[in-house]
């Protein structure tokens, strides 16, 4: 098991991905710290994963508040000692909408969560690296960090600026053997899509996931295990030699 003993926090990590990568994670043989807004949705599934309390304790904490990141951060090394792997994960969609009918309380969500939050993440989980001269990072943007998206384009802007973040970090914190990639994946079967879906049409969801599924070479969404797939791949030593780089993981939808 190619994480046997290794600690990895995940953040946003009851959603689809997370979910998908904490199970991952787990069955590989790590100790986790599990994240997300939610006690409850915490507990459910660490309930429905099986999750062993000596390897794994969920803290349920909001990312766009610096103090809440630290006390994370701390109560990880508290707990394992260090911190091998940091999944940033945790993210919003925001409101589907043009951006000339974008409302300041949508920008200041998508801009605290996604940004923020990463921000966050990252400064407090790079000290501690930093300190024990090594780890691995795996941020999550999007292919919407990519390229322009219609009708979502605060939330674009934000997975930009998870790609510069995943840039500037990896060139700061290579020389202490620290690794920050990030992934971008395309259409997820997740909840997050459902409501992206429902925002371009409440009276046709089912209409707009055909839609996306068409923009994509291989004709479908991905599952929220085939993006876990790519994580543990990048936070493990078979990416040893991989930092400061973006993974599409989208069906081809941008190469199309």
């Amino acid at each position: 098991m190619q994480y046997e003993g290794k600690v990895v926090l995940v953040t946003g990590a009851a959603g689809g991905i997370g979910r998908a990568a904490t199970k991952a994670f787990y069955e590989q043989g790590a100790k986790l710290v599990l994240v997300d807004l939610s006690k409850e949705a915490l507990d459910m599934m660490s309930d429905e994963l099986g999750l062993d309390s000596d390897r794994s304790v969920v803290i349920a904490a909001d990312v766009s508040q610096e103090a809440a990141v630290e006390g994370f951060v701390q109560a990880t090394v508290a707990t394992f000692g260090r911190i091998d792997v940091f999944f940033n994960n945790a993210g919003v969609e925001g409101k589907t909408g043009l951006l000339v009918d974008t409302s300041e309380e949508t920008v200041d969500k998508l801009l605290s969560v996604n940004i923020k939050g990463c921000f966050f993440g990252l400064k407090h989980v790079l000290r501690q690296m930093t300190a024990q001269a090594g780890g691995a990072v795996v941020n999550t943007s999007s292919m919407a960090g990519l390229i322009g998206f219609h009708s979502l384009g605060v939330y674009t802007a934000s997975k930009h600026a998870v790609i510069g973040l995943t840039r500037a970090a990896a060139s700061e914190v290579a020389p202490h053997g620290i690794r920050v990639n990030a992934v971008c994946p395309g259409p997820v079967d997740t909840r997050m899509m459902r409501g992206i879906e429902s925002g371009f049409s409440e009276a046709d969801p089912v209409g707009v996931k055909g839609q996306f599924e068409n923009l994509t070479g291989l004709k479908r969404y991905a599952q929220p295990e085939e993006i876990a797939d790519l994580v543990l791949f990048l936070g493990s030593d078979k990416a040893s030699y991989i930092t400061g780089s973006m993974y599409t993981i989208d069906g081809g939808m941008t190469g199309m």
